[in-house]
């Protein structure tokens, strides 16, 4: 599997390592599991539909964080990605934590894959 993210998404990545240090461990961790497993499985994750655009976008719901003491997979990070299954390709588009807002950027989304 190949896995790359946008600039934008690096980004997010960045920023919010400042807060979570064990960040890049935990979207290692994700990696693997999208290696097995790239499609949608709620209730960790599941496909955004209505976009208009031939790729796969899932969210990934629960992500495991270390830095999170306790919070196990509830550590509110949230992971959006468009996923190539015939280029056996994953694109990361978005990280964020719940808190600092609820939903994906659809305009990153539709920007980057329309």
């Amino acid at each position: 599997m190949i896995f790359e993210e946008l600039p934008v998404c690096r980004k997010d990545l960045k920023r919010l390592l400042k807060k979570f240090r064990t960040l890049n461990d935990d979207i290692e961790i994700v990696k693997q599991v999208l290696e097995i497993k790239p499609d949608e499985r709620p209730p960790f994750s599941y496909r955004i539909d209505n976009l208009g655009i031939e790729s796969c976008v899932i969210k990934v719901k629960k992500i495991a964080c270390k830095a999170l003491k306790g919070r196990g997979v509830n550590s509110g990070l949230r992971l959006v990605y468009a996923y190539f299954p015939e280029e056996k390709r994953i694109v990361f588009i978005e990280l964020y934590h719940k808190n600092e807002k609820q939903n994906e950027d659809r305009q990153r989304i539709l920007d980057n894959f329309k």
